[in-house]
């Protein structure tokens, strides 16, 4: 199959997820039909595509500057440390008043997760080994979990409400406020994305031959990192903490696409990123009761990692 035929059906495949997506649940023709589409059920598939987007691109990129089939802004810490913000600033702590949306809950979450990230980028540069380097970000993610709780234990009973209906992980909730700053964030992010692609295929072939090529390894880690920081940050900030898609979604594009060179991966990931939040999203309402966006990610994402760890390539 050619290069052109793939995308055809990359892009048909995304379509109709979302417009699955956006008529989930069926329709009850009358005169609510028109406000349940446009007021409810499009900003959340809105929502679902830049997520996806967001975090497979910030997946792709954690995995290149680390080499690390694994790494992904979940597994490395970085989403716990956006959570760890954003809990922060609904508990008042920031501000004195407690933030439930807008530029204050995503600023504290953009600095918990530069704060997570500047400590993995930190360690990965003092010891190489792959096993370590998750074996720590699992850490830090426990440990800014922790004190997430406890921020929650003791807040008010508002910001233990909203702490909870947030942290399960939702597109439903997403309002267009939230929608414009996971846009701008995505716009932002991949902007710098783009410019670092040279970078990350170079520095796939390890620090000294980049260095050697004339490349800045230390720039193409910083930039890496600032896109994936903010659009995690971000999409945590309005969706909650969702894992599993920035590792999944690489690898899926790569064994479709059989290339590992970024410039022709971005739009692949982008896509097949959005493609599993809208697949997500469709499966948390095939129940009575909607369950929470995460955990039918990790239904998908968990599979796909214990085969990377078996040692097998998807690629």
């Amino acid at each position: 199959m050619n290069i052109s035929k793939k995308y055809f059906l990359l892009f048909f495949t995304v379509f109709l997820l979302a417009a699955v997506d956006l008529l989930a649940g069926g329709l009850n023709y009358g005169e609510l039909t028109q406000t349940i589409l446009l007021e409810l059920r499009l900003p959340r598939m809105l929502c679902a595509v830049l997520a996806g987007i967001a975090l497979a691109q910030g997946g792709m990129q954690m995995q290149a500057i680390f080499r690390n089939p694994l790494a992904d802004p979940h597994v490395l810490g970085i989403s716990s440390g956006a959570a760890l913000g954003a809990s922060l600033a609904a508990a008042g702590l920031l501000t004195g008043a407690a933030a439930s949306g807008g530029w204050t809950l995503a600023a504290a979450a953009f600095a918990g997760a530069i704060l997570a990230g500047v400590g993995v980028v930190a360690v990965s540069s003092r010891f190489q080994g792959v096993a370590t380097l998750l074996i720590f970000g699992l850490l830090l993610g426990f440990i800014f979990s922790a004190i997430t709780t406890l921020i929650q234990y003791f807040g008010s009973e508002e910001s233990l409400k909203l702490y909870h209906s947030w942290v399960s992980g939702s597109f439903a909730s997403c309002s267009g406020q939230g929608l414009i700053y996971i846009g701008i964030s995505a716009v932002i992010g991949i902007s710098i994305a783009a410019t670092n692609l040279k970078g990350m295929d170079v520095i796939l072939f390890g620090d000294e031959f980049a260095a050697a090529a004339g490349a800045r390894v230390p720039v193409i880690r910083l930039k890496a990192l600032l896109s994936c920081c903010l659009m995690t940050a971000t999409v945590t900030a309005f969706c909650g903490p969702i894992g599993f898609v920035g590792i999944i979604a690489p690898h899926i594009a790569k064994a479709v696409f059989g290339t590992s060179v970024h410039s022709k991966l971005m739009l692949p990931v982008a896509l097949t990123g959005a493609g599993i939040t809208l697949l997500a999203d469709i499966i948390a309402q095939l129940f009575s009761t909607p369950v929470p966006v995460g955990a039918t990610i990790a239904l998908v994402g968990v599979p796909v990692i214990m085969f990377i760890l078996l040692g097998k390539k998807l690629w």
